[in-house]
């Protein structure tokens, strides 16, 4: 198979900066053999978003429309949290969240990723019951957005270490066709689910419990530690716990192959995603 012929049957790309804009984010994908992106919605540690800038999201649809690009991903800072037992903390992380859904709008069809939150405390059911209030209140039925809640590792008292969790939310979020799971492989790994000795039974009690075609992207990362873990490091592909013959069953896996993975592996620049886009790319069956 040619490399092009590979680029088409894969929908691949890593977590970028923003810096530079969208026309920018586009060119570093291409040049890392990606037809996908995530990037941060604004400082991953909270903080004022970056004024629009028409004219480069402009170029950025006209270039992605030309080049087959895949949705892209718009993650939320890892400062929000919708359950805090803090309600001024609840109350910043809802008005930051309906701002970044105001703003992901300029990209139609995108996707914005967060994680779930932590109840710090309260105790999951309130946290569930929390998580859900405010996306009611933001999520809106004409957005074109969807909205992912990502599986979590489980540390601490975070929410979405398990699937029932997220069902839980999902079960009470009013707009269902603005919502999706973002399926991270360490994260999923180290909250106990064994996808290197049983990938199709895991992925079979996601389906049995939240519904298989709710998973919207996948978070492809190896993982520096055990399955059970519950510690949530992310290692790069095929040097972890994971292990390359399992991101390969991943990636070809018919429940999961055409959505958009993105690797957020720890690199120090871009090359080690390229290499790693180029590793993924030599594994398609």
């Amino acid at each position: 198979m040619t490399g092009r012929h590979l680029y088409k049957m894969i929908n691949i790309g890593c977590h970028l900066s923003s810096s530079g804009g969208f026309t920018s984010m586009f060119n570093r994908a291409i040049e890392i053999g990606a037809n996908t992106f995530q990037y941060f919605t604004r400082n991953p540690r909270g903080g004022v978003a970056k004024e629009i800038n028409k004219e480069d999201i402009d170029n950025f649809l006209k270039l992605s429309f030309q080049n087959n690009f895949s949705k892209i991903i718009a993650h939320a800072p890892y400062t929000l949290n919708l359950c805090s037992s803090k309600e001024y903390i609840r109350n910043f992380s809802k008005n930051i969240f309906s701002d970044d859904l105001l703003r992901v709008e300029s990209v139609p069809d995108s996707l914005y990723n967060f994680h779930p939150g932590s109840h710090t405390g309260q105790g999951a059911e309130v946290g569930i019951s929390q998580i859900a209030k405010a996306l009611n209140e933001v999520i809106k039925p004409n957005q074109t957005t969807t909205v992912l809640l990502e599986t979590m590792a489980g540390k601490g008292s975070e929410i979405g270490g398990n699937f029932k969790e997220l069902k839980q939310i999902i079960d009470n979020v009013d707009v269902k066709d603005k919502i999706g799971i973002c399926f991270d492989t360490c994260h999923v790994f180290d909250a106990g689910y064994d996808i290197v000795n049983d990938l199709d039974g895991v992925l079979k009690e996601f389906d049995s419990i939240i519904g298989i075609d709710m998973i919207k992207a996948v978070h492809l990362n190896d993982s520096k530690n055990i399955c059970g873990s519950k510690k949530d490091r992310h290692e790069k592909i095929g040097q972890g716990n994971i292990g390359i013959d399992v991101i390969s069953s991943i990636i070809n896996h018919p429940y999961l192959k055409n959505l958009p993975f993105i690797l957020e592996t720890p690199q120090e620049d871009l090359q080690g995603y390229a290499d790693e886009i180029s590793l993924i790319k030599s594994k398609i069956k």
